[in-house]
């Protein structure tokens, strides 16, 4: 069977994901049967979430979530719904602690397109949480304790129970990216 992994790039970025293309690259050498979609996640959190339900449907049944920060978000919580399998790569957690800081103005790092965050869209954001995290087997958190936007400890915390990877030092871009593949196809079992 065909396995489908669905990556989400973080807050303001895009699909052009240096983590993304390493991850696609380093798996499409080892399997041609492993499908790999990275879309270009809208800006605005309800037409992000209805992005990923779509690509839901039209997925195989046997798919695996991976994200990156808000990515990871998202990825967690499609996962848990889903009794997926998932990869966070310093992921943001509930309740999303601090980001009324994007309330207003911002611009995709990515795309240089201009969008505004408002109160409901980060109450929407907050509502895509499962009432009690119970994924913990099927949950793989590589995290980097130099991380400066997201608190490693709070996130070990959060994912208590699920294979947790920390790596003292790096940043939120995650920089050992490369020293991680091994042990992200393993857990896929590829």
């Amino acid at each position: 069977m065909v396995r489908t992994i669905l990556y989400f790039h973080g807050f303001a970025s895009s699909s052009d994901s240096d983590k993304a293309k390493i991850i696609k690259n380093h798996i499409s050498k080892i399997s041609k049967k492993i499908k790999i979609f990275i879309p270009d996640l809208s800006n605005n959190f309800k037409e992000a979430s209805n992005q990923i339900n779509k690509l839901l449907k039209k997925s195989e049944k046997d798919f695996v979530f991976m994200g990156s920060s808000l990515g990871g978000y998202y990825a967690d919580f499609f996962a848990n719904i889903n009794n997926s399998k998932a990869i966070l790569i310093n992921p943001a957690i509930p309740p999303l602690k601090g980001f009324e800081e994007y309330l207003g103005e911002n611009e995709n790092y990515s795309t240089g397109e201009k969008f505004n965050v408002t109160k409901e869209d980060i109450k929407f954001l907050r509502s895509l949480v499962v009432k009690k995290f119970n994924n913990q087997k099927n949950t793989l958190v590589l995290l980097e304790s130099g991380d400066e936007v997201l608190n490693y400890i709070e996130t070990a915390k959060y994912f208590k129970g699920s294979n947790i990877d920390i790596t003292y030092g790096g940043s939120h871009t995650y920089e050992s990216i490369t020293q991680k593949l091994e042990k992200i196809v393993k857990f896929l079992d590829i």
